[in-house]
């Protein structure tokens, strides 16, 4: 069973359209992501959903109730979702079990203290119910926001950038913590976010969104192997579309060899024989490229950044053209070097030109 559905929704602001016929759903316990940069309705879509604001167009339920629709419009306190900010919003006056019994309006002091406990073991905070917000860290807070978020038990959890405002190994331990989470209480959640990185960590599954539509919505793993438009394939990971020509239907050559493709390449709406001018745009990503000094094949060091474990080399081909590659950082190249190079690729990506 569903618990969003989010059907044809869209939103306007005066004349601007900022979510245009949007579609997705959620199963139960699952979690579920909308990446994409600023402005590109995301974080609108979620006060859709919350109930903050009414959409123009189309229909929202949870748990097939619907709550947004023609004629339809439940306000946000009676939704039963719950709501993790970007900047934590705790009560500063009240110390922290306080602050997470808030939400349980009707529950007797018993139950409240029981949950509370609960929840302060659950978010790793036990034995921190007595001190105040500005006596926690940041990662701290963002924890008791989180247990406020999930002591009513909400049908569905929503997280609005929940980790922009720490600093960026916290933001990564924390949200490993935060999906674990959700998991071990099978809270169907729905984060908002940036960071693809935060995105591909949390979620099960992520809508790229860009202009107030979803290009995609997939598994992380999908969308960097198998990207539905060139959008997707340039939005996420890192990498360099260079030219390629169709030798087939499972082939395409590029300045750097031929790659057989696991899946039919998209050529047939113009290229009906896949004959030999046929052209594409193949994306290479840093690990589809390897350094390999018994490559005959040799690319110039233009530019490189050490990322510890590894070097990002870019790398510039005999044509001009240039790719990415990631490298160990034991192999340490100057710039203007030239090194051996071949391709090592699984998910072959191309578009038509």
């Amino acid at each position: 069973m569903s618990i969003l559905r989010v059907d044809r929704v869209s939103h306007a602001y005066g004349g601007h359209a900022v979510v245009r016929d949007l579609s997705f759903s959620l199963a139960a316990g699952e979690i579920g992501c909308l990446l994409g940069a600023s402005g590109c309705g995301k974080t609108t879509m979620l006060r859709l959903i919350a109930g903050f604001e009414a959409p123009s167009a189309g229909s929202i339920a949870i748990e097939g109730e619907a709550v947004a629709a023609t004629g339809v419009f439940l306000a946000p306190e009676r939704r039963r979702i719950g709501m993790v900010f970007q900047d934590y919003a705790l009560f500063p006056h009240i110390d922290i079990a306080a602050n997470i019994a808030f939400g349980m309006r009707g529950a007797g002091s018993t139950d409240k203290a029981r949950r509370v406990a609960e929840l302060l073991e659950l978010v790793g905070l036990a034995g921190h119910g007595s001190r105040y917000p500005h006596e926690l860290s940041g990662g701290q807070q963002q924890r008791v926001a989180l247990a406020r978020a999930l002591a009513p038990c909400p049908r569905l959890l929503l997280l609005d950038e929940p980790f922009s405002n720490l600093d960026v190994e916290l933001r990564e331990r924390l949200s490993l913590e935060v999906r674990d989470i959700l998991k071990a209480t099978g809270t169907t959640a729905i984060l908002v976010t940036h960071d693809q990185h935060e995105a591909f960590v949390v979620a099960d599954a992520v809508g790229i969104m860009h202009q107030g539509r979803i290009e995609q919505w997939a598994a992380p793993y999908d969308l960097y192997h198998r990207p539905a438009t060139r959008y997707v394939a340039d939005f996420v990971g890192q990498g360099v579309f260079v030219p390629g020509e169709i030798l087939g239907r499972q082939a395409v050559r590029v300045e750097l060899g031929v790659l057989e493709a696991s899946l039919p390449l998209d050529c047939a709406e113009t290229c009906a024989g896949c004959g030999r001018d046929c052209r594409m745009d193949v994306l290479l990503r840093p690990d589809d490229i390897v350094h390999d000094d018994a490559s005959a094949v040799v690319a110039e060091v233009v530019h490189k950044a050490f990322r510890g474990a590894e070097f990002l080399y870019t790398l510039r081909l005999p044509s001009g053209a240039e790719v990415l590659s990631l490298v160990p950082s034991h192999h340490n190249h100057a710039i203007g070097e030239r090194i051996g190079i071949r391709l090592d690729v699984d998910h072959v990506v191309a578009f038509r030109q």
